[in-house]
């Protein structure tokens, strides 16, 4: 499946992150309740990995018999996750934005954490680029005594 491309923007489940844009089916028109088959489809991933996050704790399906249900908060949940997943933060991480979110209640807390974990994973990348252009010149110097050998 194709990775998603990056944009920032703010969803109204709760989820602020620099962000993939996801395909977005009318999925209201099936109320508010989702199947496996709807997110995987929505979202462009597997049902597996649906099923992994729901094991991991990060999204609670209702059953109606033997079939999974998601809820719209099930929904924003996995754009979280998804979203969070696409720039880098571990599960852990992922989990512990989601379990500051509270419906009706202020997200001062939950987007200032945000911040800061997006912040620290910028100068995680930074420090990774950094290291990756030291090696890129090292191994240019390399080739260009090679080359002169030759």
């Amino acid at each position: 499946m194709a990775a998603p491309a990056l944009s920032a923007l703010s969803d109204p489940g709760g989820a602020v992150l620099p962000a993939p844009v996801f395909p977005d089916p009318d999925l209201s028109a099936s109320g508010e309740s989702f199947t496996i088959s709807d997110l995987a489809r929505a979202f462009d991933i597997t049902p597996r990995t649906i099923r992994f996050y729901e094991g991991e704790g990060l999204i609670h399906p209702t059953r109606r018999g033997s079939q999974r249900m998601f809820s719209r908060a099930d929904r924003a949940r996995l754009a979280w996750i998804l979203r969070g997943r696409a720039v880098g933060f571990s599960l852990a991480d992922i989990r512990e934005l989601l379990d500051m979110y509270a419906p009706g209640q202020s997200r001062s807390a939950q987007l200032k954490a945000t911040l800061e974990k997006s912040r620290e994973r910028i100068a995680a990348l930074e420090a990774q680029r950094n290291a990756l252009d030291a090696t890129i010149a090292e191994l240019s110097d390399f080739c260009r005594t090679i080359e002169d050998k030759i």
